[in-house]
């Protein structure tokens, strides 16, 4: 239960609560009967039927198929039937949903894993380390190490190895990792000393006996092997890799019977693992049916052969299989496929010689060759493999070809009509800086490029260049006056210079030369919205989207029109049809799109939009880079945000007021570093330049820099003594040193400079911490007295009452302010707080109504939940444990959360669960009222 302040800015932020949404799904409304299908699913997962926890999942998503739990749920339980490829699909969904990426980050990365896609899977930024918490971390540093380790990176699997361990020593986690690791690298003492470390450190563990076996098992102690796999199946007879392992080794020592008796047990396990089938082809074999054999086989290429590339690519031990099971049903090609893609993942093994034997009877002596001369030094004393090579060297031929002709062919040409060629193609590429300069150098050499003018110029307006775009447009539109595309450019250029009455003309100009051309009416309208003739935009737009309703520049012209008539949900549906028919490059309506749901704070569609533009984007493409650089920082991804701002930066250049942008949104992930990088790169071009002069206060203060801050605040104080700022930046420093007094006298000297909401905000952060909070209340009081037609300052004066314990002048002030903004999701919810403390039974229905407005807020969710709850029933409880689910997921850091949950549960009768949640509010480490009652929950006799 949490009660919502004013935003404030970044100095205040703990004074900060969540902002909510406001969006058309009422968020409350979440159905018994989907709710019903959800737990009997979960209760099917723990009893490890995954299939009918599926079904019942998706019965649940028949009915709603918005509820975060199901689809999380969901994706775990499809991972662990093997739907690998449906269950990253739901795992995407439930983050698009609003999950929060710590819940899903450990099994999403599993699903990579096991559709081989390993490099997605490093590179995946909403896969990174920031901000989660550390058992997931060393979850997913384990994961890396095994993905690095199939990718042939051994020293960057045992680094990962290592940033596990260091995040907990303790766990066996980190040493069950470096197990296959140092397998992978021959390295069987360090495995061996791995695998007993992970054994004393949980000896009960079966995976830890399993890796143990698996030492063994490669160092070819076959009867301690077979003795550890014993002790892993007694722990868990379903271990399927430990029983794969045993049945293997028993086939070689032909304890056949043995074996097969594992396979039964397998096959009850999974009727679809290639491997047993393999194994069933090698008992059939040696008891005289071939026949079955053939059938086995067949089952194994079935099973490996529609598997994409990406699941096979790292797994050598099912390639060898499926080549060998091609071999033994006499498919060559097909053989030869998979030993070329296990020699490529595995390097030189004893299947390099079957893969060289395909190579010579095909006729392609020269890789066979190739192969053999490998494998022969590698292995210089296997004669057979000499023998191979020696047949090889009889038919071997070799050439060489590499040869550039583009670059033959320009060598000494300076022409300029290849040169504006080149720039052109270079731009093309993505390489937007040397194409324009080759483009530039065309130009001087020949004015009369217009090709290359043309795009020029309109690499100079995207670049906001508008003076050097409207000097190349009024070169052209002065050699070709009667050219419409030239005039068009033209008036562009004049727009952004903001010679409105000149660019109109030359709109007009360009439409009567050209009646058939989209773009000159298109700028029209752009110009119209610009001076608010809306409604003449509006019937220009309209009419063009008659005669093509999937143009995108049409459709982005009328989601612009939507924004600025303020009407969000038509631009939204403007954007996404623009974005259904924008070109494979096209990247301005899903940078919109990502801008629009940062705004309304949709963080999974911002960052999934976001990352289809970035996808689309040239690597030097600076708003993409922004707008990445923001999702990612929204979604709690701060690593890769800073890699993103840190793009944009260099990207930037001399540009000073984006340089403070950048810097802004680099110092709100916590990068200073990066800020100040950013900030010496504005002040080099602009040293006068307030913005970044303050904003380098703020670098230095997180830098603990305290000096320079104090030196740089009472330099702004000196050059501009009538404005707030520099008394606010000096408050700022003296805060961050603890000096409170003489914060409290910096913000009053600024508040009385410049009233403002600012100031006084800052000033009322302060105060809270003076006499009880009571001077910050009579600063409110006051501050609402002198501005009473001011909601903003209405609303400061509840919260105030709300903080202090004041409830019943607190309910009087959200009261009051939801007669002018009845659906103002925040004092709604604040409102629903308040009634709950004051025992009120209206708090449901105000809180009811919070959730309508903010259905993707947690702490909306939670409120209602709690509401509910308190209200008792059986009905209220089972909605209350959905909504707190949901909540718990979108916000797996809030404690309150996490305790409500955990009393709902309790009430349920699920107390194992109920126990994890409590332990989990603990756990987050930050001080939350219910901590006490979490405790006592944690001690309830189980």
């Amino acid at each position: 239960m949490s009660i919502h302040a004013s935003p404030l800015r970044a100095s205040c932020r703990a004074l900060c609560l969540t902002a909510f949404l406001a969006a058309a799904v009422p968020a409350g409304a979440v159905d018994s009967k989907a709710g019903r299908f959800y737990e009997d699913a979960l209760t099917r997962y723990e009893r490890r039927d995954m299939s009918g926890a599926i079904i019942q999942l998706k019965n649940a998503l028949q009915v709603d198929k918005n509820m975060l739990p199901v689809q999380l749920l969901l994706g775990k339980a499809l991972l662990a039937n093997g739907e690998v490829a449906a269950a990253e699909v739901a795992f995407a969904e439930a983050v698009r949903l609003g999950v929060d990426r710590a819940e899903v980050v450990v099994p999403m990365a599993q699903a990579y894993l096991a559709q081989g896609k390993h490099r997605q899977m490093l590179e995946e930024p909403s896969l990174a380390m920031g901000g989660l918490p550390t058992r997931t971390r060393i979850e997913l540093w384990v994961l890396r190490a095994s993905a690095l380790s199939d990718l042939g990176d051994a020293r960057g699997a045992l680094h990962a190895v290592g940033q596990a361990r260091a995040l907990d020593i303790g766990a066996p986690d980190s040493w069950l990792a470096e197990v296959p690791v140092r397998v992978r690298a021959r390295q069987l003492t360090e495995a061996a000393a791995a695998a007993d470390r992970a054994l004393a450190l949980a000896p009960q563990l079966a995976e830890a006996r399993y890796q143990r076996g698996s030492v063994y098992h490669v160092q070819g102690d076959l009867r301690a092997a077979i003795a550890a796999y014993n002790q892993v199946l007694a722990l868990d007879a379903d271990h399927l890799e430990a029983r794969i392992a045993r049945a293997g080794l028993y086939v070689d020592l032909r304890r056949d019977a043995d074996a097969a008796a594992d396979l039964v047990h397998l096959q009850r396990l999974s009727d679809t693992e290639p491997r047993a089938a393999y194994l069933r082809a090698v008992l059939a074999e040696r008891e005289g049916q071939p026949a079955q054999a053939k059938v086995h086989l067949q089952q194994v290429t079935r099973l490996l052969d529609p598997a994409p590339v990406e699941f096979i690519q790292y797994r050598s031990q099912l390639l060898l299989l499926n080549g060998l099971a091609h071999l033994g049903l006499g498919e060559e090609e097909k053989a030869q496929a998979y030993l070329e893609s296990l020699e490529r993942i595995q390097g030189t093994t004893p299947a390099s010689k079957l893969l060289a034997q395909l190579y010579l009877k095909r006729g392609e002596s020269e890789r066979g060759m190739s192969v053999l001369a490998t494998y022969v030094r590698a292995v210089p004393g296997d004669k057979q493999a000499l023998m191979q090579l020696a047949a090889a060297y009889t038919a071997q031929g070799r050439n060489s070809q590499a040869i550039s002709l583009m670059q033959e062919a320009l060598r000494g040409e300076d022409r300029p009509d290849m040169r504006a060629a080149l720039g052109i193609g270079l731009v093309g590429s993505g390489r937007i800086g040397q194409g324009v300069g080759e483009l530039e150098a065309a130009l001087r050499k020949d004015p009369g490029q217009a090709q290359a003018g043309t795009v020029l110029a309109g690499l100079y307006l995207r670049a906001g260049q508008s003076a050097k775009a409207a000097k190349v447009a009024q070169d052209l539109a002065k050699r070709d006056p009667n050219n419409a595309v030239f005039q068009d450019l033209l008036g562009m250029a004049l727009a952004q210079t903001g010679d409105t009455a000149a660019a109109k003309a030359a709109f007009e100009r360009a439409m009567r030369l050209d009646e058939t051309l989209l773009a000159p009416p298109l700028h029209m309208a752009r110009l119209e919205i610009g001076t608010r003739q809306y409604d003449a935009a509006a019937k220009r737009l309209q009419g063009l989207l008659a005669k093509d309703d999937k143009n995108t520049e049409i459709l982005l012209e009328l989601a612009l029109l939507a924004e600025q008539r303020g009407q969000l949900p038509q631009m939204e549906e403007w954007l996404r049809k623009a974005d259904d028919h924008a070109g494979p490059i096209e990247v301005r309506p899903v940078l919109a799109l990502t801008d629009l749901y940062l705004r309304t704070q949709r963080t999974g569609p911002a960052l999934e939009a976001a990352r289809r533009a970035n996808a689309k984007a040239p690597p030097d493409d600076l708003p993409t880079q922004l707008a990445y650089g923001r999702a990612l920082a929204a979604s709690g991804d701060k690593v890769a945000a800073r890699a993103a701002y840190a793009s944009a930066s260099r990207l930037a250049e001399a540009n000073a007021p984006l340089q403070v942008r950048i810097a802004t949104l680099q110092l709100a992930i916590q990068h200073p570093e990066g800020a100040a990088y950013s900030l010496e790169k504005a002040l080099t071009s602009r040293p006068d330049l307030l913005a970044a002069q303050a904003l380098m206060v703020d670098v230095d203060v997180q830098r603990k820099q305290f000096a320079d801050a104090e030196r740089r605040a009472a330099q702004i104080v000196q050059q501009q003594p009538k404005l707030a700022v520099g008394y606010s930046l000096q408050g700022d420093v003296a805060l961050a040193r603890g000096q409170q007094a003489a914060a409290i006298e910096a913000y009053r000297r600024a508040h009385q400079t410049e009233p403002s909401p600012d100031t006084f905000l800052r000033l009322s952060s302060v105060l809270w911490e003076v006499d009880g909070g009571r001077p910050a209340v009579q600063l409110a009081e006051q501050w609402s007295r002198q501005r009473p037609a001011d909601a903003g300052a209405r609303r400061v004066v509840a919260d105030a009452y709300a903080r202090s314990g004041q409830y019943a002048q607190a309910r009087t002030g959200y009261e009051a302010l939801l007669k002018t903004a009845p659906q103002d999701p925040a004092v709604l919810n604040n409102l629903a707080n308040v009634l709950l403390r004051l025992k009120d039974p209206g708090a449901v229905a105000i809180a009811e109504r919070a959730a309508a407005q903010a259905p993707e807020d947690a702490s909306a969710l939670d409120t209602l939940g709690w509401a509910l709850f308190q209200g008792g029933g059986d009905a209220q409880r089972e909605r209350a444990l959905g909504l707190l689910r949901t909540a718990r997921l979108r916000a797996p850091g809030n404690p309150s959360i996490r305790y409500h949950l955990a009393a709902v549960l309790a009430q349920s009768g699920r107390q194992a669960e109920a126990r994890l949640e409590a332990q989990g509010a603990l756990d987050v480490g930050t001080a939350f009222e219910y901590r006490a009652e979490a405790e006592q929950l944690l001690k309830t006799p189980r």
